[in-house]
């Protein structure tokens, strides 16, 4: 009984990691692209006005 419930859950907790962990991928590189453009935004509005 045990060997079958280690196979069981060494194979369920990957399926059920990677959605969460792919979302979570995605929301941090959507994060990284704001900042980033904010940044960009910010640094073209010093040249205008300097």
């Amino acid at each position: 009984m045990q060997t079958e419930l280690i196979i069981a859950l060494a194979v369920a907790i990957p399926l059920i990691l990677f959605p969460a962990a792919f979302v979570w991928y995605l929301n941090i590189g959507g994060m990284v692209r704001a900042v980033r453009q904010a940044r960009e935004k910010k640094a073209e509005a010093a040249k205008i006005v300097a």
